[in-house]
């Protein structure tokens, strides 16, 4: 592969991320939903190896933030007093993977310090723990979505290529139609018209199954041309003189064609759906507080003082963007694999 090593990157940075998202209760210091009114919008806490008098130390420590007198949201460290960054610390017990209850979280310090490393928000919720648990709720819509799509698009296209004539015709208008639509507009447009006042569990099942049913039309159209190639290859036409059923036809000899194009169709979407799920929670018709998702998160930037004076509040675009990176590196990928270039 050409672009081996850079690819190969990509994927081992995409899979700590879903790692490190998959296992976020055990992750992160703090319950993204405890709110700390005395840091609110406090900067990411600064790691240290050497201290105020200049000795070096081996284990990382963090300085306390104190409040600058008189000043709004403007912290100075306290370097009376260091705090180690400890591994495998006690805290709140959690599930982990949802299966395992434990106490143990990968880092912290000792009270009464705190260590932010996205910083606050304005209720002085750690970032780092929000963003982490934000990515359960975006790549999980994700997911599920392109799980949706790729089947819808899976079983018209195959019907569609198969079996030809009138079905064919029927199913390409189809898809031609939800081709041409102007998909965000037309997932805002259908969103509106949904209830806006429902749990958040109702609220996330329900974007997930608009936004995966609107984006079947092009997996459906890529299917349907493999399926056209796969039917009309001798094995195929043999079986068929043998007397082999249509189900048959299609499980052993065609389908087995269309699994790189969909990994490859999954490898796209994925991004593209979250991103529909950040857009959606963004403009407040997704997920809403206190639950988090990257769309909401990043709703805060719509309120100027937040976007001109506390940057740390655009970590959830750098997730976005990396996890976006990775997928469409995968993508590409698949399409060497496929060509014959590795």
């Amino acid at each position: 592969m050409r672009n081996k090593p850079r690819i190969v990157a990509a994927l081992i940075l995409l899979l700590s991320l879903h790692a490190a998202i998959l296992l976020a209760k055990f992750v992160t210091p703090y319950d993204p939903a405890v709110q700390n009114r005395d840091f609110p919008f406090a900067p990411p806490t600064r790691i240290h190896f050497v201290d105020s008098r200049g000795h070096v130390h081996l284990r990382p420590f963090v300085y306390q933030w104190k409040a600058r007198p008189d000043t709004f949201n403007e912290y100075d460290e306290a370097r009376d007093k260091s705090y180690p960054v400890r591994f495998f610390i006690q805290g709140p017990e959690h599930k982990l993977a949802g299966l395992l209850r434990s106490h143990v979280h990968l880092f912290g310090v000792e009270d009464p310090a705190q260590i932010f490393l996205a910083g606050t928000d304005a209720y002085g919720r750690d970032q780092f723990s929000r963003i982490l648990y934000g990515g359960q709720v975006s790549l999980a819509a994700g997911l599920l979505a392109t799980v949706i799509s790729l089947f819808l698009g899976l079983v018209v296209g195959c019907i569609s290529g198969f079996y030809g004539r009138w079905i064919d015709d029927s199913a390409m208008r189809l898809v031609e139609l939800f081709l041409v639509l102007p998909w965000l507009y037309f997932l805002l447009a259908v969103r509106s018209f949904l209830p806006l006042h429902i749990s958040p569990t109702q609220t996330f099942f329900l974007l997930v199954t608009v936004i995966g049913t609107i984006g079947w039309a092009r997996p459906a159209r890529l299917v349907r041309g493999i399926v056209l190639s796969a039917k009309s290859r001798n094995y195929v036409i043999a079986s068929r003189g043998f007397g082999a059923s249509d189900y048959y036809m299609l499980r052993r000899h065609v389908l087995p064609h269309t699994y790189g194009i969909l990994l490859t169709q999954a490898a796209l979407l994925v991004p593209q759906y979250v991103v529909a799920e950040v857009t959606l929670s963004f403009l407040g018709l997704g997920l809403s507080e206190p639950a988090p998702s990257w769309g909401n998160l990043l709703a805060n930037l719509q309120q100027y003082n937040v976007l001109v004076s506390y940057w740390w509040m655009f970590a959830p675009a750098l997730a976005l963007v990396i996890v976006s990176l990775g997928y469409l590196q995968m993508a590409n990928a698949v399409q060497e694999l496929q060509s014959g270039s590795i």
